[in-house]
């Protein structure tokens, strides 16, 4: 059975991390798995919007699976942290959005995925942190990166000194996740978020993610030359033709992603 599971529906690719019996922690070939998945997703035309969850009801993801973690020698242990760190990274450049569904525990490199995703919805019950200081390590794949960017120095510096657990609630009130949402009505509530997106061009939504994402790592000259090399690109677009078309006629647009 494969640690990675992709199914594609409706323009949206599902990663589910398939390792339930673990809380879905990534050991190695796991972290190799969700490598070639990723890159498969990459230049999909089929998949517009991409949700990463964990497979069964408990955990999103606890983060690397200390079970092999404790076999491992030092160059193992470095070459899963390059690993890990190389996947996160491939994850958050993916040109589609993407959204974290975070249905359970999310600890450590678990949490690290998901601050590498677009969004981040928990389930309300959901428990969650940046808790590698309590192991005598630091998170190392991103985690110290990107939650300052993401909440401001101050705040993520607390999270991470301290270890927090956070409950989904308290996560939306740092700022580190999107929205909660109770149990019973989650998948549905990630799906109509996606579809939200998905309503819209998708050559116009993969430009603004671009955008955004290369804009905010510059000053603000260069990332209004991004943004207007960006809208260029929509231009000659049939969607753009198809958007006005549909608008004169008052009907909803019928995009292509051409």
């Amino acid at each position: 059975m494969s640690n990675i599971v992709l199914d594609v529906k409706d323009y949206i690719g599902y990663v589910t991390l398939n390792r339930a019996e673990a809380m879905n922690a990534f050991n190695y070939d796991t972290l190799c798995e969700l490598a070639n998945v990723v890159e498969s997703i990459r230049s999909n035309p089929e998949i517009r919007v991409v949700v990463f969850q964990g497979a069964g009801e408990k955990a999103f993801s606890v983060g690397a699976d200390l079970k092999e973690r404790k076999t491992l020698s030092e160059q193992e242990v470095r070459r899963n942290v390059y690993k890990i760190g190389e996947v996160f990274s491939s994850v958050e450049k993916l040109p589609q959005p993407t959204i974290a569904a975070m249905n359970g525990y999310a600890f450590g490199g678990g949490m690290e995925l998901a601050l590498a995703c677009d969004f981040r919805i928990a389930v309300s019950d959901a428990i969650m942190g940046l808790t590698e200081t309590s192991l005598a390590i630091i998170p190392g794949a991103g985690g110290t990166q990107r939650l300052p960017r993401l909440i401001g120095e101050a705040k993520a510096m607390e999270l991470i000194l301290t270890a927090k657990r956070m409950t989904a609630d308290e996560a939306y009130h740092y700022g580190v996740v999107t929205k909660t949402v109770e149990r019973e009505h989650f998948h549905q509530s990630v799906n109509e978020f996606a579809n939200k997106i998905l309503a819209n061009g998708p050559i116009a939504v993969q430009q603004a993610k671009f955008a955004i994402k290369n804009g905010m790592n510059a000053d603000l000259q260069t990332g209004l030359e991004i943004e207007r090399k960006a809208y260029e690109i929509t231009i000659p677009t049939e969607d753009r033709i198809e958007a006005l078309q549909a608008f004169s006629e008052k009907r909803k647009p019928n995009f292509k992603g051409k």
